[in-house]
């Protein structure tokens, strides 16, 4: 009996240096913004993702996922104790969920020194992009100069002019207006930057007015693009100035509170629920059933997220305790996404359709987005090529 108590403590010594035993269920910690001026983003990431774990029977492969959420109240200081109680504390397998690029920059650090793969459902900042591309995050949305770049092109053919730019000054909004100028070929006015969850912007109207451009280009998301795009149309200055924005500063969270006003307005995403492909409708149609109103882009990327999840999940046959191997089923990213074909770049950022969209009333006489064709097709940021992946 003495003997047998000594090897099964023996055989418990060993297995517990080794680590080898199999998860029996998937931790997914998802960090994102639920308060504030930037609520409704976080909130679509996490309806987007909720709906895919439905459509999975809350598994990834065979085991169970229980997801760990927290509110990052758009602060970096909340965000990285938030990541280092679910690292710490309740030891996820997975992150996901930060919308803000600035938050994004704060904790990446702490997740890639975990070794914990991170799989951005919106936050693409070019640090990350390029020459601090790290193994462990990946990104299912896009890069920051991204939907930029095709709304550059568009305002370009389109014959304006002279356009007045206005974003945050935060790292997202200094990669916007980036973007937008590597394909815009006309004069900037002026380049104007607001504080970060601003909501007045009655200096900068009047700043634009003096300045009477032909066109105005925002980077403003959630409640500061409803605020931002309310004012303007009051002020007048819609009569004067067309007004043009990336998906994200004119999707369904903007349409919803917004209203009459934005429509005719173009902009540019990488998806839209009109799609036509069998993830998508069945993806759109479900969210409606569920949730009672038309899912934005940052759904359909909280949902992407799922799914790939859930590939990788499948790909290593459950065994998420091996790190390498689930990296590289991650970047194979065989999962179906709602915007159709999907495949990583070197830097783990998509190479993807980017499209053309305009705000007007739908069949149903709802105001929403409707998709006009294809502004960059199969595009890739600019800074892959200084990405040395390690």
């Amino acid at each position: 009996m003495v003997k047998l108590l000594r090897y099964s403590a023996l055989v418990l010594a060993l297995s517990a240096a080794s680590g080898a035993h199999a998860a029996d269920n998937v931790k997914v910690g998802m960090v994102t913004t639920l308060s504030g001026a930037g609520a409704g983003l976080g909130v679509d990431i996490r309806d987007g993702f909720s709906l895919a774990l439905k459509h999975l029977n809350n598994k990834f492969g065979n085991l169970p996922v229980e997801v760990i959420s927290g509110d990052d109240q758009q602060n970096p200081d909340a965000a990285k104790q938030l990541v280092d109680k679910m690292l710490k504390r309740d030891k996820v397998d997975l992150m996901t969920g930060i919308v803000f690029s600035n938050v994004m920059l704060a904790v990446g650090p702490t997740i890639f020194n975990a070794k914990t793969h991170y799989i951005s459902a919106n936050a693409g900042p070019s640090q990350y992009a390029g020459e601090q591309c790290n193994p462990y995050f990946f990104n299912v949305a896009w890069q920051n100069d991204n939907l930029h770049e095709a709304v550059g092109k568009h305002v370009t053919e389109k014959g304006f002019k002279n356009v007045a730019l206005v974003a945050p000054n935060y790292p997202a909004g200094k990669d916007a207006l980036t973007g937008f100028k590597r394909y815009y070929k006309g004069m900037v006015a002026e380049e104007i930057y607001t504080k970060l969850g601003q909501l007045d912007y009655g200096a900068e109207l009047a700043q634009i007015r003096s300045l009477k451009p032909d066109a105005v280009y925002i980077f403003l998301p959630g409640g500061m693009g409803i605020n931002f795009i309310k004012q303007f149309v009051d002020a007048g200055l819609s009569r004067n100035a067309q007004l043009f924005g990336p998906g994200f500063s004119a999707d369904e969270d903007i349409i919803k509170a917004v209203g009459a006003p934005m429509l005719g307005m173009f902009n540019a995403s990488q998806w839209n629920h009109d799609f036509d492909n069998p993830q998508n409708k069945r993806f759109v149609a479900d969210f409606i059933k569920d949730y009672g109103r038309l899912p934005s882009l940052y759904a359909s990327q909280g949902y992407d997220a799922a799914m790939l999840m859930d590939s990788a999940v499948r790909g290593v046959n459950g065994k998420i305790e091996d790190k390498e191997a689930l990296g590289k089923a991650l970047k194979a990213a065989k999962f179906k996404s709602v915007r159709g074909e999907f495949k990583f770049n070197n830097n783990h950022y998509p190479i993807q359709n980017y499209y053309t969209r305009v705000i007007s009333r739908d069949a149903q006489d709802r105001i929403t987005n409707r998709t006009l064709g294809v502004a960059l097709p199969n595009h890739s940021d600019a800074y892959a090529s200084a990405c040395k992946m390690k």
